[in-house]
């Protein structure tokens, strides 16, 4: 599940709609207890419903929501799982991050667990380039899930691939094969650009040294964090991601270091902000460039009546409340096009634990 994916999911409106989030395990014999913790979360669910609504008003839920929770396969749990369910809807997912044992009923399903996890965890693209096929997956550490929509995965299918080269008199047949993987590798480029950029991520690109040489010379937009060399064109998903991730781990560290220089540069050039209230400000304005938040640091908070300011709080069980407005202001960021990057605790004491480097 991607970002995109889950502001559908915040965009749908019915009343009730359900959420069940839960932790879950990936071996054996923890998962045994999974299936016992989803049901149980599945009766507290329907007795809250049955309190507040009718039995046939809420009917075609519990249905739905029974029979969604009677087929999920647990041998193939990860850290995490979520049932979306409404009249219309229903969906579960596992994730690669755990979640907060949970059931909430309103009029649209409860996505904050979700963005919260997924913007403190280490999340990135991969494309493994190929002739047959071109693939993409989304990565969380080093567990990678593929991604099948549009064109994806992608075959190449041009002259000097499964189609013969044409011949003519004075033509360079590898010169030819050049062009025809350019413009391949191209296409990859425009397709990936466009299935991902509602969740702007680092990239990792793996592949032979022909094939990245490719990419690297058409592919100009895209934030590529590292490259591995190789074919590894047999290797399926989780195999994979073992190979791929000790590289992204490493330049994820690299970049984290580099950002501080970054932070430097920007508070000398006086374009920066620090605390969380001016950074919310900056941030609400679409000039944020790069955001730097430690690991830990969480601030309950409510919005000012424009939605202008941050007021800090000590009762975030108050209805006006966010639980972490440093999450709020993390999905700002990158809903403007920001990037943003979690340091250790400690190192931006100096700044109120929070920092944001600006475009102008």
């Amino acid at each position: 599940m991607n970002r995109r994916e889950i502001m559908l999911l915040a965009q749908m409106r019915s009343l009730p709609s359900v959420t069940i989030t839960m932790p879950t395990h990936r071996t054996s014999p923890d998962n045994k207890q999974d299936p016992i913790r989803l049901k149980n979360l599945v009766v507290a669910a329907t007795n809250r419903l049955l309190k507040d609504f009718s039995k046939r008003e809420v009917e075609v839920v519990l249905k739905r929501m029974d029979d969604l929770a009677s087929e999920v396969d647990h041998e193939h749990n990860l850290d995490g799982l979520a049932m979306f369910v409404n009249r219309d809807f229903g969906r579960v997912v596992r994730l690669p991050f755990p979640l907060k044992e949970r059931v909430e009923i309103g009029d649209a399903f409860a996505t904050r667990d979700l963005v919260f996890a997924m913007n403190r965890t280490p999340r990135y693209w991969v494309l493994s380039l190929s002739e047959r096929p071109t693939r993409l997956y989304e990565a969380t550490r080093d567990d990678l899930v593929e991604i099948t929509e549009g064109a994806f995965p992608m075959t190449f299918s041009l002259p000097g691939g499964g189609v013969r080269l044409p011949e003519a008199f004075g033509v360079n047949p590898s010169s030819k094969e050049d062009h025809y993987h350019e413009q391949f590798f191209r296409q990859v480029d425009q397709e990936y650009d466009r299935l991902t950029k509602d969740d702007r991520l680092p990239l990792a690109v793996v592949g032979v040294e022909r094939y990245l040489a490719f990419f690297r010379k058409v592919a100009t937009k895209n934030d590529v964090i590292a490259e591995v060399r190789g074919n590894y064109d047999h290797l399926n998903p989780h195999e994979l991601g073992k190979v791929v991730w000790p590289a992204v781990e490493r330049a994820f560290a690299e970049r984290q270091a580099q950002v501080f220089q970054r932070l430097e540069a920007a508070i000398s050039a006086r374009r920066y902000a620090s605390t969380i209230g001016e950074v919310w400000r900056y941030a609400h304005e679409g000039r944020g460039e790069l955001l730097l938040l430690e690991e830990g640091y969480h601030q309950p908070a409510r919005l000012s009546d424009d939605g202008m300011n941050i007021v800090l709080s000590d009762n975030p069980e108050d209805l006006n409340v966010m639980d972490d407005a440093a999450d709020v202001v993390v999905e700002e960021v990158l809903q403007k096009g920001g990037q943003v990057v979690f340091v250790p605790d400690g190192s931006l004491s100096a700044h109120g634990r929070i920092a944001l480097i600006l475009r102008y």
